[in-house]
């Protein structure tokens, strides 16, 4: 089988991934890449028989999957109640006390194909975003793992009874759960900085007199 996977640089259990995928097909085109850079149109040219998009810092364009044999598989780090951007975040605030990861069926849409497998574990109290990740991305490869056995052995893909919950999480909802405002309550603030504060990511802020001022936890 041909095989294009997609996938983000410097991501925890990528290189797994990778090497997973190796081990098992024999002709396997690998794309990385960070968000923001433009997505390679090098695989423009390929004609797989499985797309797999593993954490992707890129949405697969239609040219891409219209070409693609058997299967367009994306690997989502969220259970079906959290498509889109922010999955860890919306978890948080939400103090969900479930989580889990999500095998699909690729579209145009982003987060809408059916599903294919989902695997669900517990969230702790003392879970923040950073650890939440780290699980997700874990339960994602085994999940990842899981799949591609299936194929090997099956030739074919399950089905899950699952469905998306609601329309995809985006960029500015993100955003916007970032801020907090004077009237805001004290609970309300603690689950804000608790759904949003990790390395690398603005995090929790205030405006005041047209200035951002965010919250820090290490100062």
């Amino acid at each position: 089988m041909k095989i294009s996977l997609f996938t983000k640089i410097d991501k925890p259990t990528v290189k797994e991934c990778i090497e997973y995928v190796k081990e098992h097909f024999n002709s396997v085109s690998v794309y990385q890449g960070k968000v923001g850079n433009p997505f390679p149109l090098e695989a423009c040219n390929n004609s797989p028989d499985i797309v797999f998009s593993y954490l992707s810092p890129w949405i697969i364009p239609p040219k891409i999957l219209n070409k693609t044999k058997l299967w367009n598989i994306n690997f989502h780090p969220a259970p079906p109640e959290y498509p889109g951007i922010g999955c860890f975040n919306f978890a948080l605030y939400n103090n969900e006390k479930m989580y889990g990861v999500t095998a699909h069926h690729m579209e145009e849409k982003v987060d809408t194909g059916k599903m294919i497998a989902v695997k669900r574990f517990p969230i702790v109290d003392s879970d923040a975003v950073y650890s939440l990740s780290i699980k997700s991305y874990s339960a994602l490869l085994l999940l990842f793992i899981e799949v591609v056995d299936g194929i090997i052995a099956n030739k074919s893909l399950p089905a899950a009874a699952d469905t998306w919950k609601r329309i995809p999480y985006t960029r500015k909802e993100l955003e916007k759960l970032c801020k907090v405002t004077l009237d805001m309550k004290e609970e309300e603030i603690k689950r804000r900085i608790r759904a949003t504060t990790y390395p690398g990511m603005p995090g929790t802020y205030i405006e005041v007199g047209g200035y951002k001022f965010s919250y820090n936890p290490d100062r």
